[in-house]
């Protein structure tokens, strides 16, 4: 299923917006996957007579199968092109949506959310978009990043409440099977924009570091002053411990409004405003992000979402929940599309989708560790507070990392200085 790169002219081209508005479709479908576990999970709770921590395991499944699965994905998009990756997530999303909605325990709910859902559906419409609309941008590349994984926000701010709306009225299980039918029928179409393959582009930050590491003996370049591999590991605790803080309040908001007496439906609003003002912090990053680079940015919104979680600590009346909740959304968007591009500003155009796949894996493993953490923290403590603290201690870990590794970005450019000095 190999096909013709596009020109190089292609790059930001109106075509590459148009590719860059259907992935933006896509990802906003494909993100019902992960957002629909976290309305369910009170009913889930309460169908299959579990505590909150067991609840919260179809959520970790989910993240676990849809960070698995970016690697996969983005394997098959590098060799195959986009459009593979995303038929079969119509396929598993479809399936998964229908076989959870069946589910007549809770572990066949899991497996469904895991495999199908996760491994097999969002994970599809996720790191592979995100990688290939990396590669049809140059100079607007951060703010084209960040309009396509905005779809995973969007995806937040619409489908809680539309699907809390159905729950409360034709139940979960026909709630999920609808959205089964859906995506399977809307991904379809929409895929077959994503046939052509990305134009060939050159990297001269890579290229340099090659040409250095062949002087040098090495094998392959350094990446901030140390290895890809470890470079790269690096990036994968940050984006474990960001997103450990992260699914605190996204994916306990709703049960945690429920217990203050709100009402989930409260809480399902809570969600909404929340993703729908990381959509806002999504285009905002994007654009600094192309002025200070992808590590200034990370930075800059992790210390941000830590600044927010401490404000769900003194206020928990209904209206403070809400503007805690807006303002969460809006300083930690522009968090994970950071990592994206540090991942393109820094390593091979060639590994994409492989390696991008990766250090989202990272930050969806985060996302279900955190999901399942804070519930298991709530069923020792009887309260959420001890769980948002944990979150914030997390926090601290990400933003040591990241100050670490700007730290070392810039003592590369000072020593390139210095050797560009010293050759003239």
């Amino acid at each position: 299923m190999t096909r013709a790169a596009a020109a190089p002219q292609d790059i930001e081209s109106p075509y590459a917006w148009m590719r860059l508005a259907v992935s933006l479709l896509l990802m906003t479908i494909g993100g019902s996957g992960m957002y629909s576990v976290t309305v369910v999970l009170p009913r889930i709770q309460s169908e299959f007579a579990v505590d909150r921590g067991d609840a919260s395991l179809p959520y970790t499944l989910t993240m676990i199968g849809f960070g698995i699965g970016g690697i996969l994905m983005g394997r098959l998009s590098d060799r195959f092109g986009v459009i593979v990756p995303v038929l079969l997530g119509a396929l598993g999303l479809g399936a998964g949506f229908i076989a959870a909605g069946s589910a007549a325990s809770l572990w066949q709910f899991s497996l469904a959310q895991g495999l199908l859902v996760g491994l097999l559906g969002t994970s599809a419409t996720f790191a592979p978009l995100v990688a290939d609309t990396s590669q049809w941008f140059d100079r607007r590349r951060g703010i084209a990043v960040a309009v396509c994984m905005s779809g995973n926000y969007v995806a937040g701010a619409i489908w809680p409440p539309v699907m809390q709306h159905f729950i409360d009225t034709v139940g979960w299980r026909a709630t999920y099977v609808g959205m089964g039918v859906f995506c399977f029928l809307a991904i379809l179409p929409l895929a077959l924009v994503l046939r052509r393959r990305p134009p060939a582009q050159s990297q001269p930050g890579v290229a340099a570091m090659v040409t250095a590491a062949a002087v040098a003996g090495r094998e392959s370049p350094l990446v901030l002053g140390m290895s890809a591999g470890t470079a790269q590991g690096l990036l994968c605790v940050a984006g474990v411990s960001c997103c450990v803080a992260m699914s605190m309040p996204q994916v306990h908001i709703v049960a945690y409004c429920g217990d203050l007496g709100f009402g989930a439906a409260r809480g399902a609003e809570m969600l909404s405003v929340m993703l729908g003002m990381g959509v806002v912090s999504r285009l905002v990053s994007g654009w600094i992000s192309d002025r200070i680079g992808g590590l200034r940015t990370l930075l800059l919104g992790s210390i941000l979402q830590g600044v927010a979680l401490l404000l769900f600590l003194p206020f928990d009346g209904l209206v403070s929940l809400y503007v805690v909740s807006a303002l969460f959304g809006l300083f930690q968007g522009g968090i994970v599309p950071a990592y994206a591009l540090i991942v393109r500003e820094y390593f091979s155009p060639r590994e994409a989708g492989a390696r991008v796949g990766t250090v989202l894996m990272a930050t969806l493993f985060g996302m279900a560790l955190g999901g399942w953490m804070s519930g298991a923290v709530f069923d020792l403590t009887g309260s959420y507070r001890a769980a948002f603290l944990n979150g914030i201690g997390w926090n601290l870990l990400n933003v040591s990392i990241v100050a670490f590794l700007l730290y070392r970005s810039r003592l590369g450019a000072g020593a390139s200085e210095l050797r560009s000095a010293g050759s003239t």
